[in-house]
């Protein structure tokens, strides 16, 4: 199919609290490889492992971590085509070269109808766990000291000597769910990102708190996916950018983001930028009982940078739009809110955007076209370990959509 994603899609509704798209034509390089034939690798890169959970077709592996293990730790590309079922595992991609892992499907512009499963049930209860980092579902990080969140305001030291992993790791049409518990029950990741270039396209991401992680120097780009979560979802240190996604909240708790900034001796654009994308309530009891009630983020440091582009907010938002970490006023003790915090909408919509609201709880900052501007698209913010940009080469070049 070449090296090409179709995003010509067409909304449908904008009523309903879901994202409803209609596809008109099939996705990225390897569509070929994704969709169900009677041999599953015959329209597969050469080379391209076989996963499968019952064992069917001959498959390699029965387990997509034990396929990851057979991997060389090289600078080679290597690819996985995952048969669907329901795969309950941790994975773990150390190797600096580029892995994808393909989900097959008939529909791989339909993220809703993945047919492949991965999950785990961990959650930080009473700090069960030494690291957030042990419940994740799915890691891409050269090391476990890279990986580690830590404490405080700068959060664990990873050792300067810390090579870069993954140069490139991508996942399509792939659902990871940490079903630890049908509520927030402690610090429970669906997938951590550190030191480390990943890409997810149609993939499903699920936990309750602490969904995605986007550690020191990871970057991390969501096209097309879904997102669910109630508290701080969507946390780091890292780089992240969510387009064409929907971010599903299944209730309210602290926000949507946090993010810890670093000082660097270079500019840097660390953050989590969410562009033209929905969020909205899990379902209508959900929608109900939330009104109001959710926030867009809240600092987990005084270098916290989150915004919100062209996204349509549903009434879960509260007219605030932002809150401190304390829930009291800017710059007092407990906030985390101070002159190099930026939490930001720029020309964001829907039942959950209320401009006065905004303007009155003094927090959120409403961008201005020319103050958007060093923000819009992701070869804006995406930068190397050293502050080099752009630093895009990564992302699937057909789900680039400036």
């Amino acid at each position: 199919m070449g090296n090409i994603c179709w995003n010509l899609v067409i909304q449908v509704s904008l009523v309903v609290q879901a994202l409803s798209f209609i596809v008109l034509a099939a996705p990225a390089a390897y569509v070929d490889c994704q969709i169900p034939s009677p041999d599953p690798l015959a329209n597969c890169p050469n080379g391209t492992i076989l996963v499968s959970a019952s064992g069917s077709h001959d498959a390699q592996f029965n387990t997509i971590q034990s396929a990851i293990d057979s991997l060389p730790h090289d600078m080679s590309h290597q690819v996985i085509l995952i048969l669907p079922g329901n795969y309950g595992e941790q994975l773990n991609i150390t190797r600096p070269g580029p892995v994808t892992l393909l989900g097959q499907t008939p529909h791989p512009t339909i993220q809703s109808q993945n047919q492949v499963q991965i999950h785990w049930a961990a959650a930080n209860v009473n700090g069960r766990y030494t690291d957030n980092a042990f419940t994740a579902v799915l890691t891409v990080a050269p090391t476990l000291e890279s990986s580690l969140t830590g404490s405080g305001p700068t959060g664990y030291p990873v050792p300067p000597n810390t090579p870069f992993g993954c140069v490139k790791f991508s996942a399509y049409n792939i659902d990871f769910r940490n079903v630890y518990a049908e509520y927030a029950a402690a610090q429970s990741l669906a997938v951590s990102i550190s030191y480390a270039n990943a890409g997810f396209y149609w993939c499903g991401i699920y936990s309750y708190q602490d969904t995605v992680y986007v550690g020191k120097l990871g970057n991390a780009y969501f096209y097309r996916n879904e997102i669910a979560g109630q508290v701080d979802f969507l946390y780091g240190f890292g780089t992240g950018w969510v387009q064409h996604s929907n971010l599903t909240l299944r209730s309210c708790g602290g926000g949507i983001t946090a993010w810890k900034g670093t000082n660097t001796t270079f500019s840097n654009k660390y953050g989590i930028y969410i562009s033209d994308s929905f969020v909205n309530a899990a379902n209508s009891s959900i929608a109900a009982s939330i009104v109001g009630k959710c926030y867009l983020g809240r600092p987990w440091n005084n270098l916290h940078r989150s915004v919100f582009l062209n996204t349509r907010l549903d009434a879960s938002i509260s007219p605030g739009g932002y809150k401190t970490w304390s829930g009291g006023a800017p710059f007092t003790n407990g906030s985390n809110y101070g002159k190099g915090t930026l939490m930001a909408e720029y020309e964001d919509y829907g039942p959950g955007f209320n401009t006065s609201g905004r303007l009155a709880g003094n927090i959120t900052t409403l961008l201005r076209v020319n103050q958007a501007r060093q923000y819009r698209t992701p070869r804006d913010v995406f930068m190397t370990p050293t502050g080099s940009q752009p630093n895009i080469a990564w992302i699937d070049a057909g789900c680039y959509t400036w």
